[in-house]
């Protein structure tokens, strides 16, 4: 039996992660696109990964690749044979884009357009088709009225979110241009233990653990009255498989349907730690982006209805876990300048 192949971009990212491990159980063999970097960026896959020399039946090989680069893509494409790609490779952090904005649109708008091109090439010379999931992001959205559904008109209100309008798309247009098969995925926020320490919900996790533990004092935050969908990310890359395996190519909301402020984030986890997080968390206005998104919540009856879809992690079950796994990295870490304190002070001692 010919197992199916899928190619992800953006692998060692917490999405890419995930994804691989469920595409690895489902039997497929995985091909994972990483950028080159002096530093190894593949801690969030390492305990799937071995090396093709040691391994030679191992079904998770990867790739030196960038979507800044048309030429390397095809090259990926070739050795690859996907059945499926997963594009999720992005600069996908919202404030970051403000600083970035051309590299942002770059590798998420014009590098959605170079992966696209490099597939409809691919095809037309092989006959194949390859079915192509591309991420969007609820942040398309921006400042329309909640909740929001494929039918609600985007108003982006970031460089991220432009650059993620424009390649949602460019997957529409190559859809009904080339008849190439594109599902465009709106995913509404998603986190995790593995999510970027950069990224609000697990910048409130690692500090206040930390806190707990006597390594930190303070936390500085941003707006703490946005509201955000947040859902479990292990769920939401179900969605993504989900969708390529519908009859036809379509494009979903994939959100859990509630609201929740930062602030709701801060009190849920400090009731969790029984720790008064207004004691050490402290506003910067160094953190409000130029252009607010107030209030995102996605209606995801499309994705319910036509694919089965729905959520098994509530807001508290996420809060929860991420603070887990936290706790363990803060007791990890007090334990570790503890034995360092004490060898410091044998050392005074001989």
């Amino acid at each position: 039996m010919t197992r199916k192949s899928a190619l992800i971009t953006g692998i060692t990212g917490q999405d890419g992660s995930y994804l691989a491990e469920l595409l690895l159980a489902k039997g497929y063999n995985v091909h994972g696109l990483i950028r080159r970097s002096s530093q190894f960026t593949t801690g969030r896959i390492e305990h799937l990964y071995s090396d093709p020399l040691d391994d030679p039946d191992t079904r998770l090989r990867l790739h030196f690749g960038d979507l800044s680069d048309g030429t390397g893509l095809r090259r990926v494409l070739e050795s690859a044979q996907p059945d499926e790609i997963y594009n999720l490779g992005a600069q996908s952090h919202v404030k970051v884009s403000f600083s970035q904005p051309e590299y942002t649109a770059d590798t998420v708008a014009v590098g959605t357009l170079r992966l696209l091109e490099a597939v409809r090439d691919h095809c037309q010379l092989t006959g194949r088709e390859i079915r192509i999931y591309q991420a969007g992001s609820s942040e398309m959205f921006g400042a329309a009225k909640p909740a929001q559904s494929e039918a609600t008109p985007f108003h982006p209100r970031s460089p991220y979110a432009v650059s993620k309008v424009a390649a949602h798309w460019y997957g529409v247009n190559y859809r009904e241009a080339y008849n190439l098969f594109v599902s465009n995925g709106i995913l509404f926020n998603h986190e995790s233990p593995r999510r970027g320490e950069t990224f609000v919900t697990r910048k409130i996790t690692r500090a206040l653990t930390r806190i707990k533990f006597g390594l930190q004092e303070t936390l500085f935050l941003g707006n703490l009255d946005a509201l955000r969908d947040w859902g479990f990310a292990g769920d939401y890359v179900e969605a993504m498989w989900m969708m390529l395996q519908h009859d036809v190519p379509d494009d979903f909301v994939i959100a859990t349907g509630q609201a929740h402020s930062v602030r709701d984030f801060l009190d849920i986890a400090g009731e969790i730690l029984d720790m008064d997080w207004q004691r050490c968390v402290k506003v910067d206005p160094r953190y409000f982006r130029p252009a607010e998104v107030d209030h995102l919540q996605g209606n995801a009856s499309k994705a319910t209805q036509t694919l089965g879809w729905t959520p098994t992690h509530n807001f508290r079950d996420l809060v929860r876990m991420m603070l887990e796994h936290d706790l363990e990295l803060a007791r990890n870490e007090r334990t570790l300048r503890a034995a360092g304190q004490r060898h410091l002070h044998l050392a005074e001692v001989a």
